[in-house]
């Protein structure tokens, strides 16, 4: 009878024992998986709107003190050759946004304002950043400008993101007392966009709740997102419409610049002042809550300056917004991950489509391989692990214009409604000195690369603002 109970009692213990592995085990398996969760950086892109390339300090400018912008390059990495994909708003953000040049899905015009139809803007089958992050577990928000279709279909939360505070045109009023209709969805021309209530999530909030000054409504946005999903992985698209047209800032910000006395440069400078600002307010919240090592950040402007229409500054680079020349679409990028990636300057070229490559190499996300990402992943090259040029060649078609600009190593071809132009930029960053005619292996050479490019686009799906203009 003993040895039956002995028995009994051993055979227990070896059921209890396992169970305990076996418990054991589990939640090792939880605590590994909570912990793979924690290694994906959250990730934000702070993008300004129509900003110089001399118009922050990290580039130069002595006139328009940029210390928050600057934090990001100084604690990171500046790029000297930093390109979007086009050089006006809507198809650059397109191009960013998917990771592909917008020529391959026909976004290659300035969006009209059409809540009516949804072909104008982002192609339905086309993925986001915000779709490819969110599929491996972040929250994704956008704060700002929005510029890919105001149909409700491309609406920011059906194009991948779970919050969307802002406006779905392509510029806004600053001030509150001027955005008088109510709702987005009521109207169909790009004035009145400007003037409409902003939007939370689906939903128009009333401009008594808002009353800041929009960059500051924004600033703020920014800082209450980041204490909201501080636990999660996330992604925030900063999307500032400063300094975009039209030009207008509150005494506080103009009151920092006595010195300069044109009133249109004036006012410019204010308004990126004020988006420095806010750049600090959401830098100095990641620092307050321990996230800075585990948050990659992006600064860039969408295209160069419009140098005319805001009184921006392009410095040494020739042209301005909607260019083929270098002021048109290469821009202030900076990229900071404290810890992760070698301060200082990188002078090779890189691309705005780097963005999502970046992101989903970090995150673990997949992508489409029927529809492959143009960009490469920035974080080998930046650390030393890959010595290679990220791109060999850069791109940009303007299909109306009958333009091209293709960036082949030093070299750069221009393409002007069949005049062709080479500028050796290594040389002549200012483009100033055309060598063609000096040069013709190397024009035939590039313009080889640009037609087997051009080969693989679309022509544009839809009618743009320049549509617009032509009526009148």
């Amino acid at each position: 009878m003993k040895k039956t109970l002995l028995i009994i009692s051993f055979l227990f213990t070896i059921i209890i024992a396992c169970k305990g592995a076996k418990n054991v085990k589990t939640d090792k398996i939880v605590s590994v998986s909570k912990k793979e969760s924690q290694k994906k950086p959250n990730i934000i892109v702070i993008m300004a709107d129509d900003l110089g390339y001399n118009d922050v300090s990290f580039n130069g400018s002595v006139q328009i003190p940029t210390p928050n912008i600057d934090r990001i390059a100084n604690e990171g990495v500046k790029f000297t050759n930093g390109y979007v994909s086009y050089s006006v708003c809507g198809p650059s953000r397109a191009g960013f946004i998917t990771g592909r040049y917008q020529q391959r899905f026909g976004f290659e015009r300035n969006p009209q304002y059409d809540p009516s139809d949804p072909i104008i803007g982002l192609a339905l089958d086309e993925k986001t950043i915000a779709d490819n992050l969110g599929s491996v577990g972040y929250k994704s928000g956008i704060i700002g400008k929005w510029h890919l279709g105001a149909n409700i279909k491309n609406h920011p939360l059906n194009r991948g993101f779970d919050e969307f505070f802002g406006h779905l045109g392509g510029g806004h009023q600053y001030f509150s007392n001027m955005w008088t209709i109510e709702d987005s969805y009521a109207i169909s021309t790009e004035s009145q966009s400007y003037r409409t209530w902003l939007m939370r999530d689906h939903k128009p909030v009333d401009p008594v709740s808002t009353p800041k000054y929009i960059t500051e409504e924004f600033a703020d946005e920014s800082v209450a997102f980041v204490e909201r999903h501080k636990n999660d992985p996330f992604f925030l698209f900063l999307s500032y419409n400063a300094p975009h047209g039209p030009l207008q800032a509150t005494q506080k910000y103009l009151d920092r610049f006595p010195n300069i006395n044109n009133k249109k440069r004036k006012t410019y400078a204010a308004m990126v002042s004020a988006l420095d600002d806010g750049v600090g307010l959401l830098l100095d919240k990641l620092t307050e809550l321990d996230l800075d090592d585990n948050t990659l950040i992006f600064f860039l402007s969408d295209n160069g300056g419009p140098e005319s229409k805001n009184a921006s500054d392009n410095g040494i680079l020739r042209g301005a917004k909607s260019s083929v020349y270098e002021g048109g679409f290469r821009v202030p990028f900076a990229i900071r991950w404290k810890g992760k990636i070698t301060k200082g300057i990188f002078d090779k070229p890189v691309s705005s489509l780097d963005i999502m490559a970046t992101a989903v190499a970090l995150s673990g996300a997949k992508t489409n391989a029927e529809k492959p990402l143009d960009g490469v992943n920035l974080i080998p090259y930046l650390n030393g692990e890959n010595n290679e040029k990220p791109h060999e060649n850069i791109y940009l078609r303007k299909f109306d214009q009958k333009k091209f600009a293709v960036r082949n190593n030093e070299y750069k071809l221009v393409i002007n409604k069949g005049k062709k132009e080479l500028y050796n930029l290594d040389k002549d960053i200012s483009e100033t000195n055309n060598i063609a005619k000096k040069f013709p292996e190397q024009v035939k050479k590039i313009d080889e690369i640009r037609k087997t490019w051009n080969e693989e686009l679309i022509d544009p799906i839809f009618k743009g603002l320049i549509h617009l203009k032509k009526k009148k």
